[in-house]
């Protein structure tokens, strides 16, 4: 037998936000901070701010972070990656960074960072794994009301240093993804 790299995007995303989070500790910190990590106030004239918009879902804040992040990741990533294919897996990635990221710098006071809303875009997402036209499947019925409504519910506590409103947005975009890639193939 012999190791395959079995899921290109989801791997490679992995080991890059593993690699930050060596190459931040190795350091002291501050590469999280400066390049993977997105704050509230866009400036226009700087190409970090227009880098963050996508990089923030690499940088952690801790390993504990990173590892729930991750974990989740590359436990549904690969099906996913298998059922839609890696360049469509990157461009959901993608456009789940952008919307977290505007969405964030539009409505709140707050840095952003780590891979939680492409995890919960994944998360919906998979629930779809499965779907026939047609129907709506009771599995994504069921995480919805479990997963959204607990985000919702602790949305408003405080500091809890968790962007409830990027697992939402996360979560937004996988069922819309689900939707469409599930529904216009007829």
């Amino acid at each position: 037998m012999r190791i395959t790299y079995n899921a290109p995007f989801v791997l490679t995303f992995t080991l890059l936000a593993i690699s930050i989070m060596l190459m931040d500790t190795a350091t002291g910190g501050g590469i999280t901070q400066q390049y993977f990590t997105l704050y509230p106030v866009f400036d226009f004239h700087d190409w970090h701010s227009y880098f963050r918009i996508f990089s923030h879902v690499l940088g952690h804040h801790n390993w504990d972070h990173l590892i729930s992040n991750f974990t989740l990741i590359l436990l549904i990533g690969p099906i996913l990656e298998e059922k839609y294919g890696t360049q469509n897996l990157l461009f959901l990635t993608f456009f789940t960074a952008f919307a977290t990221g505007v969405l964030n710098i539009l409505f709140f006071p707050s840095y952003l960072m780590g891979a939680s809303g492409v995890a919960f875009m994944m998360i919906l997402l998979g629930s779809f794994a499965n779907v026939r036209v047609g129907t709506i499947p009771l599995t994504f019925i069921v995480i919805v009301m479990l997963l959204i409504s607990q985000e919702l519910l602790t949305m408003f506590k405080e500091d809890n240093n968790i962007s409830e409103f990027a697992h939402i947005v996360g979560g937004v975009c996988g069922s819309i993804f689900g939707f469409i890639f599930n529904y216009s193939e007829d």
